[in-house]
């Protein structure tokens, strides 16, 4: 009886992975994202902007929007782990921010072309953004209670490749029902389903309330199958004991130099892929000319080897740590970033190819699927690794300063990139800083070690 609860516990965590993942293959990325800045440049090339300055500045208005929610999650991400490390609850918290992710996710329907208003849309992205961003820090912090040391690098790379495959059905909906190509039908050759007028833009701003009841309707395993232990020594809202825990953890740091590599390092690597997956559809948007259906299809070529690789890297984490996978992912990541900048409409590194070739498309694609085969295997192992380094009386904290870590530059890809855009006036060269974050990254694994301090945890949980 014990083992069909822990194995319905386990499934109940990967359904929070299948649930949340369409905010960040349709909204972020493949879908909203592209919208977002084919809406934006058509109405700064209506006020009289060139079109490669407007695709441009709709790149870098997006960059700054990812800012702004960025330095929300990285100022409060470590206050709300501890008090929920505190307080000896995360559940409540898990629920609060569902409800954000789903008001902020459906309010994108809101965004018609005629009415379009740049600020309230990135609010209601950013809201939607915030609460999945936080209810993924809580959920994270429970993956030590699912299984053994051995079995939470595969119980991770499961739940990642159960998140892909949710990301990919959620687009592939999107593309044989709601979306319309350049004919007006979407990928099944149908018309929109319930009406939707491709000439309002509801055929694709339907991806909010999509992803927004996807959510709600699949979080309801987690509900039902996650319960928290109860805390015997639970004294509701110790915010002052949480914050203090929190200072001495912070001020602690220097002395666990493997975790602090490690927080560092992710900072920057995570951020690089973050601005993969964020500028990713609207850069092929952009510089390849595509329209939002092959962008789409793109999308469920990464997220598909994505799932895939997350698989494959849960089993090579449970083989060698996860060390080794985050240091080969992270070459292959820096190689791809490397790689997408030489590719053009016309050219291929520095080469022309003929009008209308279809090389520079082919090997977009190809790079699409190396980001989602080590993006996904990345993901996975970096959550194991905070789980191999952090002191597992304060896991909930340890997974909020993983957030601040991942969050306290996330402002930096997308500013430089937006900066980079705005000052070259180029797309291409505005993802350039990607490869350089990547690097910064690499090179900080260096001092990481493979299982961390923990005799310094135990030494300072006895004194």
């Amino acid at each position: 009886m014990a083992d069909i609860s822990k194995r319905r516990r386990i499934w109940g965590w990967w359904f929070f992975d299948w649930a949340s993942q369409p905010y960040n293959t349709l909204v972020l990325t493949f879908i909203f994202g592209p919208y977002f800045a084919k809406v934006v440049s058509e109405l700064l090339v209506d006020s009289g902007m060139d079109v490669g300055a407007a695709k441009a500045q709709a790149q870098a208005y997006w960059g700054y929007g990812l800012t702004v929610s960025g330095v929300t999650i990285a100022l409060l991400a470590p206050i709300l782990g501890a008090v929920a490390d505190s307080t000896g609850k995360r559940m409540p918290w898990v629920w609060v921010f569902s409800v954000m992710y789903v008001v902020g996710a459906y309010a994108l329907w809101y965004t018609a072309p005629e009415q379009f208003d740049i600020t309230r849309t990135l609010i209601f992205f950013g809201i939607g953004l915030i609460g999945m961003e936080f209810a993924t820090i809580f959920t994270n912090a429970m993956l030590p209670s699912l299984g053994t040391k051995e079995e939470i690098g595969k119980i991770s790379g499961t739940g990642w490749a159960f998140g892909y495959v949710g990301g990919v059905i959620a687009l592939a909906i999107m593309l044989l029902l709601f979306q319309a190509g350049e004919s007006g039908k979407t990928m099944a050759g149908l018309a929109p389903i319930l009406g939707l007028d491709p000439a309002t833009g509801a055929d694709t701003r339907a991806v909010g309330p999509l992803t927004a009841i996807w959510y709600a309707v699949f979080m309801i395993p987690f509900f039902l199958w996650v319960k928290e232990q109860p805390d015997p020594n639970h004294e509701p809202y110790k915010v002052g004991v949480a914050l203090r825990d929190l200072g001495r953890t912070l001020r602690g740091l220097p002395v666990h130099k493997s975790l602090l590599a490690y927080l560092t390092s992710s900072m920057f690597y995570r951020d690089a892929l973050n601005g993969m997956y964020t500028f990713g559809g609207i850069y092929a948007f952009g510089v390849l000319e595509w329209g939002i259906m092959q962008v789409g299809i793109f999308g469920i070529v990464a997220a598909m080897t994505g799932a895939l690789f997350a698989w494959i890297g849960g089993k090579a984490d449970t083989a060698f740590g996860p060390k080794p996978v985050i240091v080969i992912c992270i070459a292959a990541l820096l190689f791809t970033a490397v790689f997408i900048v030489g590719l053009s409409r016309d050219a291929v590194f520095g080469m022309p190819v003929a009008e209308g070739s279809a090389l520079p498309d082919i090997l977009f694609f190809l790079a699409g699927g190396m980001i989602g085969a080590a993006g996904g295997a990345l993901q996975s192992a970096s959550r194991t690794m905070v789980v191999r380094q952090s002191n597992p009386e304060r896991m909930t904290e340890a997974f909020g300063l993983y957030a601040l870590s991942g969050k306290a530059t996330t402002f930096l890809a997308p500013a430089l990139i937006a900066v980079v855009s705005d000052i070259s006036g180029s797309q291409r060269l505005g993802i350039t800083p990607i490869a350089g974050l990547f690097l910064l990254g690499m090179i900080l694994l260096v001092w990481v070690k493979p299982e961390g301090d923990h005799t310094k945890w135990s030494d300072a949980s006895s004194s």
